[in-house]
């Protein structure tokens, strides 16, 4: 009786220890079907993704410093554009500021005031205008790495568009500046104030271009909003308003 006991317990053991066995292999076996799962599916999602192609990118960028431009134009140009804006405001001539200093002594400050008043409505009249010449520096523009710029910082694009085509967007918006300046009577403010400076014995004759420095200043001020828009569109889904940005942006 008492072998009989003993041959029952150890065949309990041992049946036990083959249960746990064969559960601890069912459990290896699960754990690995899902490590190779998991990696299927990776390989399967990574496939399916969309894949672009260097002119995806180009038209990419050039469609979001199209949509930045149009924006930027559109917030510039309004009533206060650059007058309101911190940013964009453009003050006395930095050249002429002991010119300035001077006349505020002499009790000119409404006059200076007046001045710089009619820089910042030239630049917002230039500004109205200013989309077809960001547009067609846009669209001439040849991007000899695109996903560099894509991959870049969050201003890459804009800070491409600004390093590539100064010259070419000065030469053409030198000539809208010069309308706006001309329209607003930029002129005739700052001809007073020269010419009462000028007579002062002993000081430095000013004559500053002041349509080279309305241009520069409403340039650099477009490129702060276009930089604005261009983070805008990385950033934010919902700023990609296109396929083509949801595509580009969104990979």
């Amino acid at each position: 009786m008492k072998s009989i006991l003993i041959t029952f317990l150890l065949s309990a053991l041992f049946t036990a220890q083959a249960q746990s066995f064969k559960d601890k292999l069912q459990k290896k076996k699960d754990s690995l079907e899902k490590v190779t799962k998991d990696k299927l599916n990776a390989v399967s999602t990574t496939s399916a993704a969309p894949k672009l192609t260097n002119e995806e990118v180009i038209r990419g960028l050039k469609e979001a410093l199209s949509v930045g431009t149009n924006s930027a134009s559109s917030l510039a140009g309004k009533t206060d554009g650059f007058l309101k804006n911190t940013r964009l405001f453009i003050p006395w001539p930095e050249e002429a500021k002991d010119m300035k200093a001077k006349l505020t002594t002499m009790g000119f400050t409404k006059k200076i005031n007046e001045f710089e008043t009619s820089l910042n409505r030239a630049a917002e009249q230039a500004a109205l205008k200013a989309a077809p010449v960001f547009i067609d520096a846009i669209t001439n523009m040849s991007v000899a790495d695109g996903f560099a710029i894509l991959k870049g910082n969050d201003t890459a694009a804009t800070n491409f568009l600004r390093k590539t085509t100064s010259q070419p967007l000065y030469d053409k918006f030198l000539p809208v500046v010069k309308e706006a300046v001309n329209s607003v009577k930029v002129t005739s403010y700052w001809n007073p104030l020269a010419t009462s400076y000028n007579k002062l014995p002993g000081v430095k004759k000013q004559n500053p271009d002041l349509d080279d420095y309305v241009t520069r200043r409403a340039i650099n001020g477009l490129m702060i909003l276009i930089s604005d828009e261009e983070i805008n569109i990385r950033k934010n889904p919902k700023a990609r308003l296109s396929d083509l940005l949801k595509k580009v942006f969104g990979s």
